[in-house]
């Protein structure tokens, strides 16, 4: 079959969840046995997200590729089970760049260049990409930001584009808010309307309304929607707050949404989609009833979404052991020998997050040196990682002034140093972005968790442990149980004879998804329950 495009815009306010609606329709889709793949356009001048404050943007989520990329792209793999690429994200920046460059060769054969057509090509360039390749059935494509913004106005009109080339084989969801008005003690359409008037204006009707609330819709004010905004009532559907976002798929089914987007792309939408593992997993993830309590300790806890792929995968690998999860977020600035025993001594379980910058470094080895000491199990993962090499090396390998030439760059004991052949390097592009081979010590416990000793795993960084000081490390008892085989960097280190205490310069939670929750997050909660039982 010809591809099929679906367009997901967004109205009234930002924040609604675009993302998790455009994941959703690709997991029913790719349940019914369509190959699906979504992409997401962001209307930013960043050429990539690698550079934004995770306070204000929430994580980079990193491709197999080495794109650093919009949080969303992980929603998209936890969802599908699919690898995304730089070619599923997009940003205004990335697009600027491209026709600029062309530009400069001389492509545009001396003609003045303008956002019609120069730009808005570009953009239907891109969003046709996916399709050419011949591997997908329908290409999900999500425009950041909201109906409105000035920013948005190249690819909404890229899309207006779109629907007149592509006819019957495109569709337009668009989402948006209905608040709840106490006093009045009902929804209100009106910003609806507006929403979806202000996408007319730009030549866009919408085929398909979600409608955000955080109540139930009636059919009085579904018919009254579809009426005014031009779609029909069936083809208005609800999205209202559940317990976790991975119910969403089901509620959106429930509503047949998934047939509504089949029906308007002529798709024949016989049968059901397969979701019993998906309901497996909810089933786990609703009746767990036993808790286990994992510390996560950060620099940027007052945002969880600078740590989302951590989170989910900490939610999916307790499902799977028949728990419910309780995150406790610590502000790694705040700890301190003075008040470390207090704040970590009811955990089950502690990870030491990424990050970058010495802010809180202290507090993690602080952290670090407590659950060591205490035989906690614990989790290290990149920057975190780091931490825990530089703690042992000052604790127990006796290199009393042992740190990273990212904190210090002076320091006279490197333990964690940029690679050789890169210190002169000026990019801002961490120097190992994306996915690199790992060789993992036969009868390690990361090996068992893996139940391999051949991974490959992404990266997102600039420094690495300092082979220098291997032989030290390992004298002392820290065992180095995963190196690249190319360039023989150190990957994994552990302490064997701790309940579980490993650490990965790699990042294991990118590839966490809700129906193969990855196995070192899963053997870590494991470790954390039975630490938990053991204490009972």
């Amino acid at each position: 079959m010809e591809p099929k495009y679906v367009f997901v815009t967004g109205g009234v306010v930002s924040s609604l969840g675009k993302g998790i609606i455009s994941s959703s329709l690709a997991c029913l889709l790719k349940a019914r046995g369509f190959r699906v793949t979504i992409q997401k356009f962001d209307p930013y001048i960043n050429v990539n997200s690698g550079t934004l404050n995770p306070y204000e943007y929430g994580e980079s989520y990193v491709t197999i590729d080495g794109h650093e990329g919009d949080l969303d792209l992980g929603h998209y793999e936890r969802f599908t089970n699919i690898q995304t690429t730089k070619a599923n994200n997009i940003t205004s920046g990335r697009i600027f760049q491209n026709v600029i460059n062309k530009e400069r060769r001389g492509e545009y054969s001396g003609k003045t260049v303008q956002v019609i057509p120069h730009v808005t090509d570009e953009i239907k360039s891109n969003i046709r990409r996916l399709g050419k390749t011949g591997k997908f059935d329908f290409i999900i494509t999500e425009i950041g930001g909201t109906v409105g913004d000035i920013e948005s106005l190249p690819f909404l009109e890229s899309v207006r584009q779109l629907r007149w080339e592509l006819g019957n084989d495109s569709v337009c969801i668009h989402l948006t808010y209905l608040p709840y008005v106490a006093a009045a003690k009902e929804l209100k359409t009106k910003p609806t309307q507006h929403s979806v008037k202000k996408l007319q204006e730009l030549g866009i009707q919408p085929d398909v309304l979600v409608l955000r609330a955080e109540h139930n819709i009636n059919k009085e004010v579904r018919r009254k929607i579809a009426m005014l905004c031009n779609v029909t009532p069936e083809a208005v559907v609800q999205s209202i707050d559940v317990p976790s976002i991975y119910e969403i798929p089901i509620k959106m089914h429930e509503q047949h949404f998934d047939d509504i987007i089949l029906r308007q792309t002529g798709v024949d939408c016989k049968g059901e989609p397969d979701m019993r593992l998906w309901i497996q997993f909810l089933q786990k993830l609703n009746n767990a009833e036993k808790k286990v309590c994992i510390g996560l300790v950060g620099k940027y806890v007052e945002l969880p979404d600078a740590y989302k792929s951590i989170n989910e995968a900490l939610i999916q690998a307790s499902a799977y052991n028949d728990r419910k999860l309780e995150i406790v977020f610590i502000q790694s600035e705040r700890l301190h020998d003075g008040n470390i025993a207090d704040t970590l001594s009811s955990l089950d379980g502690v990870l030491i997050a990424p990050g970058s910058g010495q802010r809180g470094v202290e507090g993690k080895i602080v952290a670090l040196k407590w659950c060591r000491e205490n035989n906690i199990p614990t989790f290290g993962i990149s920057l975190g990682m780091q931490c825990m090499v530089v703690e042992f090396a000052r604790n127990v390998a006796g290199i009393g002034e042992a740190c990273s030439t990212e904190m210090n760059p002076s320091t006279p004991y490197n333990i964690i140093d940029p690679m050789v052949d890169v210190k002169t390097a000026s990019s801002i592009e961490p120097t190992r972005l994306g996915a690199y081979d790992c060789i993992l010590n036969k009868g390690s416990r990361i090996a068992q968790a893996y139940n391999s000793t051949e991974v490959s795993e992404r990266h997102h960084n600039h420094y690495e442990i300092n082979n220098a000081y291997r032989s030290c490390l390992e004298n002392s008892g820290l065992v180095c149980s995963g190196v690249n085989p190319v360039t023989n960097l150190i990957e994994a280190v552990e302490i064997p004879d701790m309940r579980w205490y490993i650490g990965v310069q790699f990042h294991p939670e990118y590839s966490s998804t809700v129906l193969n929750p990855h196995p070192l997050f899963v053997d870590f909660l494991r470790a954390a329950v039975k630490y938990n039982e053991e204490k009972e």
